[in-house]
C-alpha cells in the first residue's frame, strides 16, 4: 500500500501533493476532480489548500471550457523544487518532513 495512505499529511505535505499534481497535468492544467484524486483530498480540503495557493501565486485558476482548471505558476515551480530539495536533505539525515 502506498505510504501516503497510512499515514496522517502535514499541510506541508499536502501543499506538495497538490503542486506536483498540478505541475504533472502540464500546461493543460488539471481540473478539481482529477486534482481531488491526485492528492487524495475531499472537495472541501482541496478547496482550503487551493485558496491558499492561489493566494500565495503558485497556482493560477483559469476557466476552460466553463470548468475551473489549475495550472501551477514559475513561483509554485520553484517553491516545489525547493521542497523537494530540502525534503531530500532531511531524509538524508533520517528526518522525515
Amino acid at each position: 500500500m502506498n505510504e501516503l495512505f497510512m499515514k496522517y499529511r502535514n499541510s506541508q505535505q499536502i501543499t506538495q501533493a497538490v503542486l506536483s499534481a498540478t505541475s504533472d497535468a502540464g500546461i493543460e492544467g488539471i481540473k478539481v476532480t482529477r486534482l481531488m484524486v491526485k492528492s487524495n483530498l475531499s472537495y472541501n480540503r482541496l478547496g482550503t489548500f487551493i485558496n491558499k495557493l492561489t493566494s500565495s501565486g503558485l497556482i493560477n485558476e483559469i476557466d476552460f471550457d466553463g470548468k475551473n482548471t489549475y495550472i501551477i505558476t514559475e513561483k509554485g515551480r520553484m517553491f516545489l523544487q525547493e521542497y523537494e530539495k530540502f525534503s531530500d536533505l532531511a531524509g538524508s539525515f533520517g528526518l522525515e518532513l
